[in-house]
């Protein structure tokens, strides 16, 4: 069998782009149209992200503005829920001012004042408030603030003695550090 294809040699040059190189010629399709509408597509599709970009940056910007005033809206009204509840005891109060000056029985004011308490103790208590036991407890600065401190025994050494302030808790979250006297 007879080969005819022919060596390539020094002499010879290949070029590989030659049908590129004749003037009149395009490739298979129009090239500068293709590139055209691929160009203008492209921009169509940057002006659609500008576009959505702009809109979710707007919405982001209303939304930081409605939660802001949201929350200065709940900040304002934020105790009216106590408030509320507390003019019962308030109520209570002024009664039992005016009985204190309309009455000479000592134990009938008394009495009154404690009832007033007790219904300021509940309410509380209802809306979360629960305060800290403190005496005969290990010391905690997690929950107490330290006075100072005496001499109480070897038992009570690093132990909380007296309670010159309680602390509470609301719902679970320290409000207030018990001050203490602790053991040394």
């Amino acid at each position: 069998m007879e080969d005819n294809k022919q060596p390539i040699t020094d002499n010879m040059e290949m070029d590989i782009n030659a049908d590129a190189d004749i003037p009149g010629n395009n490739h298979l399709s129009n090239p500068e149209e293709e590139e055209d509408r691929s160009f203008e597509k492209l921009q169509e599709e940057l002006q659609e992200q500008k576009d959505k970009y702009l809109r979710l940056f707007a919405e982001f910007d209303n939304y930081k503005r409605r939660t802001s005033k949201e929350k200065m809206e709940m900040i304002q009204t934020a105790g009216k829920d106590i408030i509320v509840s507390m003019l019962d005891v308030l109520d209570d109060c002024e009664r039992a001012e005016k009985q204190m000056e309309q009455s000479e029985d000592l134990a009938q004011i008394k009495e009154g004042n404690k009832l007033v308490f007790a219904k300021l103790k509940n309410v509380m208590t209802q809306k979360g408030l629960k305060p800290l036991e403190s005496i005969n407890t290990d010391f905690d600065v997690e929950k107490h603030e330290a006075i100072t401190e005496i001499a109480a025994g070897e038992e009570n050494i690093g132990k909380v003695v007296d309670e010159i302030q309680k602390g509470y808790t609301l719902n679970g979250k320290q409000v207030r550090f018990a001050k203490v006297v602790v053991g040394k």
